[in-house]
């Protein structure tokens, strides 16, 4: 598989734009708070982020394509076995072309989201050294 990058739109699936675009206008409330005091607007250290993103076969809940940076953030379901397991494949596709993945579970993200600013923020440190 090739890795993501300009000359294929970083595996931009158009046959889930739609599907994404409904996932943007109904985002659960851990989404939309990442989004509003992390994500939007270049506040992350001046990165631009995505919501919604179709790649390959998923749509990822926010993307960064200068990090090369998937950000999943995990509601209830992802504790079940079945979707567990897909979340393993899911992530093993998407760092085979070329991207990091960090998850975080609803519950970090509306109780604790200082820690997962700094988790992302960490990130982005290593990222450029």
């Amino acid at each position: 598989m090739k890795t993501a990058g300009k000359q294929n739109l970083w595996h931009y699936n158009a046959n889930l734009k739609n599907f994404a675009r409904e996932n943007r206008k109904e985002m659960t409330k851990a989404e939309a708070c990442i989004w509003k005091y992390l994500l939007s607007n270049k506040q992350m250290m001046g990165y631009q982020f995505k919501r919604q993103r179709p790649i390959l076969n998923y749509i990822a809940d926010f993307f960064c394509k200068e990090l090369m940076l998937i950000i999943e953030v995990d509601g209830l379901t992802h504790q079940w076995e079945e979707v567990a397991k897909k979340d393993v494949i899911r992530e093993r596709e998407l760092k085979q072309i070329g991207f990091e993945v960090l998850r975080f579970h609803d519950e970090e993200v509306l109780n604790d989201i200082v820690n997962v600013e700094r988790a992302i923020v960490a990130y982005i440190e290593n990222y450029r050294s």
